[in-house]
């Protein structure tokens, strides 16, 4: 396994809900980035993310990991769930939610 692998290995495996993206939560660098956030942050879990954009490696590291082309890139409790547009077909069927309270990942509040 790469320095790489490893390293997005432990966020993914240390973290209950990881968001892989361009730019941050309050200032994120692309539609779909702000999407998936959006959806995030009206499901009001916690949740944890990375900049891509502030780390060459992890960028090109994480579509060979989860072996998916784009970003962002969602992980619940060590598990790739999807981009954006799975994430809102998930969250639009009830499946986001049910699959975060499944994995035991309260609301925040």
């Amino acid at each position: 396994m790469s320095e790489v692998n490893a390293r997005i290995g432990e966020i993914v495996n240390s973290n209950d809900v990881v968001l892989f993206m361009k730019g941050t939560a309050l200032f994120p660098q692309c539609g779909f980035s702000s999407q998936a956030i959006a959806i995030l942050e009206h499901l009001a879990v916690p949740y944890e993310t990375v900049d891509v954009l502030q780390d060459m490696e992890i960028r090109q590291g994480i579509k060979a990991y989860s072996d998916w082309p784009t970003i962002p890139q969602l992980y619940i409790k060590g598990e790739f769930v999807g981009g954006s547009d799975i994430m809102m077909e998930m969250y639009e069927a009830g499946e986001l939610h049910q699959l975060l309270a499944e994995g035991g990942v309260a609301a925040k509040g």
